[in-house]
């Protein structure tokens, strides 16, 4: 689902088809090489590794707090997610300020 923000070929199977042998070298599609060398989606926002999506994910904040009048009550804040987080948690389906 993370494919649109990542390096990752997203036409694998155009690629596999141009191989002649499955035994030989996978071939990078030439979508995937335009994504390389652009190092941007195809609406512009740039690609990323999963290793810097998780490093950009990771800065969403959770707290939990309480007042001093009463310590039993939780009061839950998230922190605002960046566009790319909103876009991030938008292809997975999942909504960061929802908690079980």
């Amino acid at each position: 689902r993370l494919k649109p923000m990542l390096f990752d070929d997203e036409h694998l199977e155009e690629a596999s088809a141009a191989r002649a042998s499955p035994v030989t070298k996978a071939l990078r599609s030439e979508h995937a090489k335009t994504k390389d060398a652009s190092k941007t989606a195809n609406d512009g926002s740039p690609l990323h590794s999963f290793r810097t999506l998780l490093q950009d994910l990771s800065t969403l904040a959770y707290n939990v707090t309480h007042t001093h009048l009463n310590p039993e009550a939780k009061i839950i804040t998230t922190t605002r997610p960046t566009p790319l987080q909103a876009k991030a948690f938008a292809l997975l389906g999942l909504n960061p300020a929802c908690t079980q």
